[in-house]
This record gives C-alpha cells, structure tokens and sequence, in this order.
C-alpha cells in the first residue's frame, strides 16, 4: 500500500482500537483455567507477591477505558493492581508524555500494555523509565525510531478498515478527527465478540485526530525492555505480516496467536489476554531479583 499523504488515504490506512465499555463480566468458564493448568499462573511466593507490578492498560483509536473490563477482573483476580488510562488519541508525542507523567505517579514495578494504535504510546512513554520492567502488545504497533503508524500500515497488504470510517470531522486547527460508522463497527473490528456488546462499543468510541498517524516515534522502550505480543488471526485491520515483523524486530519473549480472534481480542479473549499480562509480570518480577 502507498504511503497516506492527504486525508482520504490516512483513513484507509488506520488501525483501529475498539471499546467495551459495558462487555458482559467473564463467565466462570471464561475465568477457569485449562483443564490441568490450574490457576492462570501458579501461586507467587510472598516476597514476590509483594512486588507485584501495576498493570497500566491503554486503549486504542476508537476505543476507551472499559474495553479492558475482563481483563481487569482476571488481573485483580489474580492480586494484580491495574489502571485502565484515558488515552486522549491527541498525537504520538502528546499523548506519550501525558502516559509518561502518569507512569511516574507509580510506586513500584510497571507492566504496560498497550492495544492497537497505542502500542504507539507505550513504546515511547516506557523509554527511560526504570520502573517499566515489560511491555506487552496486544494486536499493537510497535515502532522504531522515526517510524510512523502509516509506515507501520503500508508495510503489508490485508487492513480493511478504511471503509468504515465515517466522514472525517474538521476541526479549529485544520486537522480531522476520525470515527467509526456504527453499523460497520461489529463485522470490521469486532466479528467475534457480542453484538450487543459490539453495538455499546460503537456508541462510546472516542475519535482520534487524524495527524497522529502520521507522526514518527522516539527511541523505542522495546529496545532495552523485554515485550510480549498477541494478536487474533481474523483480525482485519493489523495484518499478521506487521504483527510477525515486529515482534521478531523488537526481540519478543513469546508471541501468542489466536485463531479467528478480531482485532478486538482483548474483550473475546480476555483469558488469553491476561494471561500473557501475567506472564509478563510474573517474569519481570524475576528478573528484576537476579539484578
């Protein structure tokens, strides 16, 4: 794909993140482990249990807070103290300095997790900060210096989102933001989740301005803090190309792929979603002790 040069073209580029803002709770069947596994991760002992990192979630374009609702009751299930932040969707750098201000409020160990275009975010916001110990990218872009999100998008074939964007809204400064149309919301970016759930999540999307993605990263934190990925393959807006490229750039710890899962992952998938969360943590905690 050409790279995005006027507006009409950024939107068929985007990458999209979705909301949840009132996904159902987890069923137990959800919440229960695999038959054998036991817990979702077998029991810290008490000096690790008391480092346990904070888990900061940030949500994608068209998305907000909530869309990490299961994520999070799995997570404090677990003992781990979480925070969904509002990703303001204002501009890479912007928006990385308001998470950086954020991660420095924190007492303790930071385990960032970032979804769709705030991989963006978490990449710059971690870079310098000692107490980030891992990154974790769920269906998320991971960039390198000077990259940016359309770099990222046209380097595969295979994202369908542009026609579901709806028409961009001018604003005061000359730049757009951008939305999805509700009715196209659940077959493009949540095939696998609810329709009910799908329809709440296209009524309380938050814009993101439409400069953004064209805006270039910093030195990315994935080049000296471990990262984990996971994407779905029916995802039809991150093609798994970019997902395999990336992750194998930035020296993943695991990559996890699941099958027929939508962009919106996070809320199909919560279990699998946490557990990689926890993972992370978990190994981060480790080898924050053999330092």
């Amino acid at each position: 794909m050409m790279r995005v040069t006027t507006v009409s073209t950024k939107i068929a580029q985007l990458i999209t993140g979705v909301v949840a803002t009132m996904a159902a709770p987890p069923s137990q069947a959800q919440m229960a482990p695999p038959a054998g596994e036991g817990h979702m991760a077998a029991p810290l002992t008490q000096a690790q249990t008391s480092q346990k990192p904070t888990i900061v979630l940030v949500h994608g374009a068209f998305a907000e807070s909530a869309s990490w609702e299961g994520v999070i009751r799995l997570l404090q299930a677990e003992g781990y103290p979480a925070i969904a932040w509002a990703n303001p969707l204002r501009g890479v750098k912007s928006d990385s300095i308001y998470l950086a201000n954020l991660i420095d409020t924190i007492k303790g160990p930071v385990v960032l997790v970032g979804h769709s275009f705030s991989g963006m975010l978490i990449s710059n916001a971690a870079t310098g900060k000692d107490n980030v110990r891992a990154l974790v990218f769920v269906a998320a872009l991971a960039p390198d210096a000077g990259e940016t999100a359309n770099d990222l998008l046209s380097k595969y074939p295979g994202g369908t989102s542009g026609s579901a964007l709806g028409p961009p809204v001018t604003l005061v400064n000359g730049a757009h933001d951008l939305y999805v149309q509700p009715e196209k919301f659940p077959a493009q970016f949540a095939a696998d989740v609810p329709p009910a759930t799908a329809k709440l999540m296209a009524a309380t999307q938050r814009p993101i301005v439409d400069t953004a993605f064209g805006e270039p990263s910093g030195p990315p934190a994935w080049r000296s803090i471990p990262s984990w990925f996971i994407h779905g393959t029916g995802d039809k807006n991150l093609p798994i190309p970019t997902v395999e490229f990336m992750a194998k750039r930035a020296g993943a710890k695991k990559v996890v792929e699941i099958k027929g899962a939508s962009h919106l992952l996070l809320v199909s998938h919560p279990k699998e979603t946490a557990q990689l969360i926890v993972e992370a943590a978990r190994q981060s905690v480790v080898a924050s002790g053999q330092r």
